[in-house]
């Protein structure tokens, strides 16, 4: 939690803690709890029968994967893909044990001590249900490929729904899935593969077939994979040795077309490193071997041109023709008309971009296309570097793009109105919300580097993506290349299946075992209210308190007010513990405010209200809340006028005080002209 007790303190809360758990007269240490003196306890054979642990999301009952259930003695344990622990640990049968629970993206109310947990009476052949709340919006279903998927529950004799629950094709962790039909058959593609029996694992790709939805499992159960294996029964490398000569291979980018004869070919985008990258081109799938074979291999390493440097690909039609579209950088933004002498031709390739045609971007000195009347003209052309987010954003600062120029990649949370970088996105068309949608993996998020997704929508593939909603976080995990399935679909696209590698790699966090480096699949409803995103109007509101004159009802010697403001999120303003608390900034003028940003540390208020005032004397509520939970709070509110800004606590959510990372105000400074809001 980063607190740090007193040896006196810890003591304390250590007796508060046995009398909360355990009412009434504590046994004394020489009680010999009926076992004969001298004989050592436990010396028997240990067989026992399983104790089960069934965890579940509050809002479904079903099943979560990926919990950590943890003993005060750090023993961590896993929830299977059906939400399934089977204990069975020497010397705990037969005891309360207390097990800390914790998932990103779910969890439980905290109790006086701040701790998130339950205590259990362990017996043999027994159960408890445990049920956590969800604070993703994505509901996490289960894990596609690895080792032990349904392990507890095969242990606890349980029926699982797919064929092979504990090792298919010998596959232990697999990367980044790309996913298509193909003569009516779901056809899966991964990148690296690891394997039981030695540390590196497959580096040429290696892939899999399932029934199509319609036809195998309930989309909301599991995934049948049937991979493509060698003899020895681990999975093929499906890129045989290519003439560059290069040990590592990757696909993107899948496509199906008619070839001369009019029979239906599956074909990939590929790239090969070693490390670096190698060589870039186009395969063709063998049917036959089931492997790919070479189609084409494009010039040089460094042209922008070249699909298959990552992200997925989508069919779509434009103007009576039909094209691939691919995300590899970031956006949807690279596209080829769906035939074969067009994919094979790097030249053929169009990409939607506002510069001037066979130009590149140059910063300050880039080549925009206007018409007569000075309109930006964004359009699909061919020879024609396209812009990444990043661009778009400093051709924006250095003036190059106008205040009242279209803007295509500038995305901005729904709720603050903050920046999100994309680094990967997925995007299909979806009936119904009869507009294109797209997951995207935020790069530099708040929780993790990789980890949090978005949901967004735009009219075309090609945006404009506006405003996006967070409905995934994975904190200090990455959770990266997302993979949307426009094949699996219910209730005419109203329920949205996707994954992505969930993985330690990026991070500092220890890896979770048999999940990590595995693809896990998530399901959205699109009916949700959340999900209705309205772009903001009227003028785009700044952060007014970093930095500015900040004072509190009290703070740890440690922990001091003007952390709360300092723009740094490692650093954090703490109270004591007791209400009520308050910490309050001075803006310096008054200023036009709508929004105040609380960034909680552990110690979180339950109930708090938002004031403001004009004198630092007399305070006026713009927001009250009894049911705080903790982590971001985003408090929206009519704008007021106002130079002090606070936030009064009145009932805390643990047992020490309050605590804030960053506490933001928003709106616009009075004194000056706030500049024409975009896109929010």
């Amino acid at each position: 939690m980063g607190f740090h007790f007193h040896k006196a303190s810890r003591l304390m809360a250590g007796v508060m803690l046995a009398v909360a758990i355990f009412p009434g007269t504590i046994a004394s240490a020489g009680a010999s709890d009926g076992n004969p003196a001298g004989k050592p306890a436990q010396s028997q054979v240990y067989t026992q029968q399983l104790f089960k642990i069934h965890v579940v999301d509050a809002e479904t009952g079903r099943g979560i994967p990926a919990v950590e259930l943890k003993t005060t003695n750090n023993i961590r344990f896993y929830t299977d893909s059906a939400g399934n622990v089977a204990f069975d640990e020497p010397g705990l049968m037969n005891e309360t044990v207390f097990f800390h629970l914790s998932s990103s993206g779910y969890e439980v109310p905290t109790d006086m001590f701040g701790y998130r947990g339950q205590a259990v009476n362990v017996t043999p052949g027994g159960n408890v249900t445990i049920q956590m709340n969800r604070i993703n919006i994505a509901e996490r279903l289960y894990r596609v490929t690895g080792q032990g998927i349904y392990r507890d529950s095969v242990m606890l004799g349980e029926t699982t729904p797919i064929e092979e629950p504990l090792l298919n094709g010998k596959v232990m962790g697999q990367d980044s899935v790309q996913t298509i039909k193909y003569k009516d058959k779901l056809y899966w593609f991964w990148g690296d593969t690891d394997r039981p029996s030695y540390p590196l694992g497959n580096f040429r790709v290696t892939g899999a077939t399932s029934k199509l939805p319609s036809q195998g499992l309930d989309l909301d159960v599991g995934v049948d994979l049937d991979y493509i294996t060698r003899e020895d029964g681990f999975v093929k490398s499906l890129v045989p040795p290519l003439s560059d000569g290069a040990n590592i291979a990757w696909v993107f980018g899948l496509m199906t077309v008619k070839d001369d004869s009019g029979e239906e070919r599956l074909l990939a985008a590929y790239s090969t490193h070693d490390p670096n990258p190698h060589s870039f081109g186009i395969l063709i799938f063998n049917d036959e071997k089931q492997e790919f074979e070479q189609l084409v291999q494009f010039p040089g390493v460094s042209d922008w041109r070249y699909a298959g440097m990552g992200g997925q690909g989508t069919y779509y039609e434009d103007g009576g023709k039909g094209y691939y579209i691919f995300t590899q950088h970031e956006y949807p933004n690279i596209r080829v008309e769906a035939k074969m002498d067009a994919i094979v031709e790097y030249t053929q390739y169009e990409y939607f971009t506002p510069l001037a045609p066979g130009t590149t971007y140059a910063g300050v000195n880039t080549q925009l296309e206007r018409d007569a009347d000075g309109k930006l003209v964004w359009g699909w052309k061919k020879n024609t570097q396209m812009l990444t987010q990043e661009q778009e954003k400093e051709l924006i600062g250095l003036g190059v793009l106008h205040a009242d120029d279209e803007r295509y990649f500038q995305l901005k949370d729904v709720d603050s109105g903050d920046d999100v970088q994309i680094a990967q996105s997925s995007v299909e068309w979806n009936e119904y919300r009869h507009s294109y949608v797209m997951i995207g993996q935020e790069k530099f998020g708040k929780t993790s580097l990789l980890g949090e997704l978005w949901f967004a929508e735009a009219p075309a593939p090609n945006g404009p993506w506006k405003v996006a909603k967070k409905i995934i976080t994975h904190n200090e995990y990455s959770f990266y290349n997302p993979s949307q399935h426009e094949y699996f679909i219910k209730d005419d696209g109203r329920y949205l299946y996707f994954e992505a590698t969930f993985t330690n790699t990026f991070t500092d966090a220890p890896a979770m075992p048999r999940y990590n480096y595995n693809q896990m699949m998530y399901k959205l409803d699109l009916a949700n209210p959340v999900l209705n995103l309205t772009p903001p109007t009227g003028p785009e509101l700044i952060e007014l308190a970093k930095g500015k004159a900040i004072t509190s009802s009290s703070s740890e010697s440690a922990h001091q007010a003007v952390d709360g403001n300092d723009g740094n999120s490692q650093t954090r303003w703490a109270s004591d513990s007791s209400d009520p608390q308050w910490i309050q900034v001075d803006l310096g003028a008054p200023s036009l405010i709508s929004r105040v940003r609380l960034e909680w540390e552990a110690a979180y208020g339950k109930g708090y209200q938002i004031q403001v005032s004009n004198d630092g004397q007399n305070w006026t509520d713009v927001y009250s809340t009894t049911s705080g939970d903790g982590g971001t709070d985003i408090v929206n509110f009519d704008e007021t006028e106002a130079r002090y800004v606070r936030m009064y606590g009145t009932s805390r959510g643990t047992m020490y005080g309050y605590s804030l990372w960053e506490f933001k105000v928003f709106g616009q400074a009075e004194d000056q002209e706030a500049p024409e809001r975009v896109v929010e």
